[in-house]
């Protein structure tokens, strides 16, 4: 795999990407460095990864970096959840990315089937 942008689930994670730095841009100055520094760094390590693994030359190469973006999803469910906890976020504003990021973790785990 080398053109990464083809890949669905490269595209819906960098979208979801564009979604919590629009979404994380109302929590509260004080999370700066805390909450929002940790959940867009995550959000973003999960196209970064898939970016990086596709240049790698082996399927196994590959499906390591598709492990960390798998693991980065699961830290952006948890991180949304607190923003949802703490009132950072509405529970109208956490539905959407909510159920984005329970499907780019489904095509993850099946990426990461494929790839073995």
């Amino acid at each position: 795999m080398k053109d990464y942008k083809k890949l669905q689930v490269w595209q819906k994670s960098y979208s979801l990407g564009m979604s919590i730095y629009t979404l994380s841009k109302e929590f509260p100055k004080e999370e700066i460095y805390g909450l929002t520094s940790q959940i867009r760094r995550s959000c973003l390590s999960i196209p970064c990864n898939l970016a990086e693994g596709s240049r790698k030359s082996t399927d196994e190469d590959f499906r390591s970096f598709v492990h960390i973006a798998y693991g980065s999803c699961a830290e952006v469910e948890v991180q949304l959840m607190y923003a949802k906890e703490f009132g950072y976020i509405k529970v109208a504003g956490f539905i959407k990315p909510s159920e984005e990021i329970s499907q780019i973790s489904r095509m993850l785990n099946g990426l990461i089937t494929t790839l073995s």
